[in-house]
């Protein structure tokens, strides 16, 4: 490519993208790190440390993916409008500072879920280079753990709007709720946890061999009355365990829908 701009989140997709443009175009390789209420504040502060320690350039923007209708109303097609919005901020650095292409950490596993973000980065030229190679989740990893990187292992994590069920309108204060309820349930040793909002109801994803010590009794008198005081009136555990894009479980869609 010659030198890139790499929509960075710190996750174990999108660090092995950034190190490996780092490692082969150095100073022409920038990670752009977008900020705003729909990702977790804990995840803002490790991607900014995983960064510094593999000295990859960073620049942190504010994205305004909540002051958009389409995205708040939580259509289906929420992400389509998100990444809009972030495609169009990583293409405008890249046009300030004369840098031919924008990538993102898309990797070849992820077409088999529903992602409309795909449409936005098929439309406006992002490349995603690990898809492009045919590297696969499991793939990362290993590549990952091979040259050093910490995030090999790291659990998988989308933005915080996508705990809410479509349709809901999505709100600042409904994301700050996942947020603590998230932070709170990983404090206590659910690496991969997911609180899906709705309403009143908490409804909670470990993994399934986490289950049953979710379900201890003095643990879950923890649970109850930490997330009673985010908000929650109902706490519920998903027996079928965490599980990715579970809330599309309830679509018929595919990306070309």
């Amino acid at each position: 490519m010659g030198n890139v701009v790499i929509g960075y989140s710190g996750g174990a997709d999108s660090t092995l993208l950034a190190y490996i443009a780092r490692e082969e175009l150095g100073k022409n390789a920038l990670a752009v790190l977008a900020v705003s209420p729909v990702y977790p504040e804990s995840e803002i502060v490790e991607a900014l440390q995983t960064a510094d320690k593999l000295g990859i350039e960073i620049v942190k923007i504010e994205t305004d993916e909540m002051r958009s209708a389409d995205f708040t109303a939580n259509h289906p097609d929420r992400c389509y409008h998100c990444k809009r919005e972030l495609f169009g901020r990583l293409l405008k650095i890249a046009k300030e500072r004369g840098i031919k292409w924008a990538a993102d950490g898309t990797n070849a596993d992820d077409s088999s879920d529903y992602r409309p973000g795909r449409k936005a980065a098929a439309q406006m030229g992002i490349r995603s280079p690990l898809m492009e190679a045919g590297i696969t989740k499991s793939e990362v990893r290993l590549i990952s753990q091979a040259v050093g990187l910490d995030t090999w292992n790291k659990p998988a994590m989308a933005c915080l709007a996508s705990r809410i069920p479509y349709e809901t309108r999505i709100e600042p204060e409904t994301l700050r709720k996942i947020d603590a309820a998230e932070s709170f349930l990983r404090k206590l040793g659910f690496e991969q946890v997911r609180v899906r909002h709705h309403g009143d109801i908490a409804r909670i994803e470990v993994a399934p061999d986490k289950i049953r010590l979710l379900a201890e009794p003095s643990l879950r008198e923890q649970i109850i009355d930490e997330l009673a005081k985010i908000g929650y009136a109902y706490i519920t555990l998903d027996m079928r365990g965490y599980r990715t894009g579970s809330m599309n479980e309830t679509l018929n869609l595919t990306d070309g829908d």
